[in-house]
């Protein structure tokens, strides 16, 4: 483990495990790396290279007042891959991450990338518009802004519920994996949090789709809530030459802990088949 710096002198915490082809891990809103360590552990079994980092403003990184949009998120990912020598390297993109993924593939031209992997992906696009009338009205991202405002430390339980799918019938997983992630999500600051929302909820990554001139694996589950796959993977998948789209049925956001077993088998088949 140890610090990247940025173009911008940001401070990126970064996990560095085990020897192999690369595959570099870009985390959700508003967590931090630590939601891959499973994944991680699994790839450097393996005889892989498991980098994962903490994106500026979350977890153990710097808390810089600016920086939150995906360009300069895309720039910090080809810091960590300029740093790391990460050659020949797999992206895995969740939630958000998806979109650092999308716009390095364009704006850094997708270089020292093989292959390219995104699980619940806000790609292409999640805001509604005229012209993607599928998507999440701009009235539910300002009443969580303005909640996470108010008092965020009593939002986060809710949300992580209907994150991972927990209901009065449903536990995908345990109350702690909610306490886990709600404190996860106070190491960020308040203004990367909010940042990064909108960042999210507005970035139209439909140009960046004919970037991807690597092999792509997509995962999202069919009751995603959070991102609902109707506006994100299937359209990726569309978009997306040379892709493959994988639909767990039933599941809902949080893959990397409600599905955790069987995206571990999916992302190291794909990972290996290079």
């Amino acid at each position: 483990m140890r610090y990247i710096e940025t173009t911008d002198g940001t401070q990126l915490y970064v996990k560095d495990w085990g020897r192999g082809r690369p595959v570099v891990m870009m985390h959700g809103w508003p967590l931090s790396s630590d939601t891959f360590d499973d994944l991680g552990i699994a790839l450097a079994d393996a005889g892989l290279r498991a980098i994962a980092y903490d994106r500026r403003g979350f977890g153990r990184s710097s808390q810089p007042w600016d920086g939150y949009d995906y360009n300069t998120l895309s720039d910090d990912l080809a810091a960590v891959l300029k740093a790391t020598n990460a050659q020949q390297a797999t992206l895995l993109g969740f939630s958000m991450g998806g979109g650092e993924v999308a716009r390095y593939m364009s704006r850094h031209r997708g270089a020292t990338v093989a292959q390219a992997v995104l699980v619940g992906s806000v790609v292409p696009m999640m805001a509604k518009t005229a012209d993607n009338p599928e998507g999440v009205d701009a009235a539910v991202f300002a009443g969580m802004a303005e909640k996470i405002r108010a008092d965020r430390a009593a939002f986060w339980p809710a949300f992580f519920e209907q994150f991972y799918g927990v209901s009065k019938t449903s536990h995908s997983v345990s109350g702690d994996v909610v306490a886990w992630s709600s404190a996860m999500a106070m190491q960020a600051s308040l203004k990367a949090t909010l940042g990064c929302a909108h960042a999210f909820a507005t970035t139209d990554f439909r140009g960046d789709l004919p970037a991807f001139a690597v092999p792509t694996l997509i995962i999202h589950g069919t009751k995603d809530v959070t991102v609902p796959i109707e506006t994100s993977a299937r359209k990726a998948a569309a978009g997306i030459a040379n892709s493959r789209l994988i639909e767990y049925d039933g599941a809902p956001h949080g893959l990397f802990a409600s599905h955790k077993a069987r995206l571990i088998e999916d992302v190291s088949a794909f990972v290996r088949n290079v």
